[in-house]
């Protein structure tokens, strides 16, 4: 079941989601060789509630932490802890943040320094794939349109799309239905509607796309070690088109 959100409704999902890009933002810069994966967990923290937000993660299902902070093969909900970045690294960063019950989810890959070029190029697919799948999000296109542009962009260019994680409906929940895959095939799935809101988020291994998770209970990895790359946007189906709620204003 597809639950739409009023006018209203999207405008608050708006100011949730502007905090979690500008906390992106923030984190994004303190992304440096030596800095600590906690240390950006304490800055994006400090900045949300600063913003008059609230950690939609921290806590959620017993994560112990405000961000996902995921390092090289680290796919996604990597706990933030005494890991210190490297040059050479990148990392995924998950942020929620919670404005009058209503929430706002976004993701970025940050290069820690100088990066190898098969580093930078499984970012640039990555986004270039969520920007691929947002311009389907309009009023008659269907679900399998999104995961079908997701999955055409990544394998054209060698990569492999996650199959076990998935994007989310997001509303006064952190998750909704519809579940939104990364892959799929285009003219099939639910119809998208206005006041349908989605967390578009394509997770891309430079590898095969199997992956494991880690004795933490949390971390998932790439199976075989490869990189992965993730990007992520909360997206409004509006009578216009897609309408990106994860924006700095």
């Amino acid at each position: 079941m597809m639950l739409l959100k009023s006018p209203a409704e999207i405008e608050v999902m708006r100011e949730a989601g502007r905090i979690t890009a500008s906390a992106l933002r923030v984190v994004g810069e303190a992304v440096v060789p030596g800095v600590t994966t906690a240390q950006l967990d304490e800055i994006a923290a400090e900045h949300i509630r600063k913003e008059g937000g609230k950690p939609a993660f921290l806590g959620y299902r017993g994560f112990p932490a405000t961000l996902c902070v995921s390092v090289n093969d680290e796919v996604v909900h990597g706990i933030p802890g005494k890991r210190r970045l490297r040059e050479g690294d990148i990392v995924s960063v998950d942020c929620g943040v919670v404005v009058d019950g209503y929430y706002g989810d976004a993701a970025m890959t940050f290069p820690v320094g100088r990066v190898s070029d098969e580093a930078r190029r499984l970012m640039d697919v990555t986004r270039d794939a969520l920007d691929a799948a947002i311009a389907r999000c309009r009023p008659g296109m269907r679900l399998g349109d999104v995961g079908n542009a997701v999955q055409t962009v990544v394998e054209r260019a060698g990569f492999s799309v996650v199959r076990e994680y998935v994007g989310h409906g997001i509303g006064r929940s952190m998750h909704e239905e519809p579940q939104v895959p990364n892959f799929g095939r285009a003219g099939t799935g639910m119809t998208l509607r206005p006041g349908t809101v989605l967390a578009i988020e394509p997770m891309v291994n430079a590898g095969g796309y199997a992956v494991r998770s880690l004795d933490d209970g949390w971390t998932v990895v790439t199976a075989d070690g490869s990189l992965s790359a993730h990007f992520e946007h909360t997206v409004a189906i509006t009578e216009d088109g897609p309408s990106i709620l994860t924006l700095e204003r």
